[in-house]
């Protein structure tokens, strides 16, 4: 009888950084289970299928408790090896100028959501003593984010919230990393209404290269990964700036029409 191959569930996997840290695992020998809260997600499997893995696709909406139950039902009753928690979602603009409704979905999504997961799929590993789970955090999370307050204020929480239960679980068996990328050429920007900023404009990582950092640093069972060496010098310079100019210097890059000439 062949060795069962190991268990990776991946959300936010039908694009993006999502997608390209799915298709690393289907490369490396994983199954899958893989989520997104689109349509998208049905295609994305039958790629990873291609690269010999057996795929369960699940379309589920994270920010919400119906969501990740459905997620965490999918999984039933197999072992996970590896948690990439990866969905996520920003919005632009000021934040008195957003839809509420909007807004609190960014944090549902990115933060209960993303942890919600982590607390019933985090359970069965730490029983095992064995599991690996990745976080996708953002070097926004250094950055008080004009005009992306919401967002950034997200990430902050998610790269702190992995710093902490990794230590909480450094005796068990379960590694805990977090990749910290920059602004990635995928649809983040256009689903923010942020097309008409600079940073929206403006060049970007190849999000299979950020996810290749973000995967070996799982592997590897690495705390933490910055993806990019300009990334690491701006998360490097966010210890060192005031608060109050970094919010200005994003402003630049954030405030809508920033990217019009």
């Amino acid at each position: 009888m062949a060795d069962q191959r190991p268990l990776a569930v991946v959300t936010g996997a039908s694009t993006g950084i999502g997608f390209e840290l799915a298709r690393l695992c289907a490369e490396n020998g994983f199954d899958l289970v893989v989520a997104a809260d689109e349509p998208k997600i049905a295609d994305a499997a039958s790629t990873f299928r291609q690269l010999g893995a057996d795929v369960t696709a699940v379309e589920a909406d994270l920010s919400t408790t119906e969501g990740v139950d459905k997620l965490y039902a999918a999984v039933a009753d197999r072992k996970v090896d590896a948690l990439l928690a990866n969905a996520g979602r920003g919005l632009g603009k000021g934040f008195l100028d957003q839809d509420l409704e909007r807004a609190l979905k960014v944090v549902d999504t990115n933060v209960t959501g993303t942890i919600s997961l982590i607390h019933k799929i985090g359970n069965d590993m730490r029983r095992r003593g064995e599991g690996k789970i990745l976080i996708t955090g953002s070097i926004a999370g250094f950055i008080p984010g004009s005009f992306q307050a919401v967002y950034n204020g997200t990430k902050a929480f998610l790269d702190n919230f992995a710093f902490g239960l990794r230590d909480e679980l450094k005796d068990t068996g379960v590694t805990v990393s977090c990749l910290m990328p920059g602004p990635t050429d995928t649809q983040f920007f256009e689903r923010a209404d942020m097309m008409d900023t600079s940073i929206g404009q403006a060049r970007k990582d190849d999000p299979a290269k950020v996810a290749k950092d973000g995967f070996d640093a799982m592997m590897s069972g690495e705390g933490d990964l910055v993806s990019g060496w300009k990334n690491k010098l701006q998360a490097t310079l966010a210890d060192i700036t005031p608060p109050g100019l970094l919010a200005g210097q994003h402003r630049g890059m954030a405030e809508p029409g920033s990217g019009t000439s």
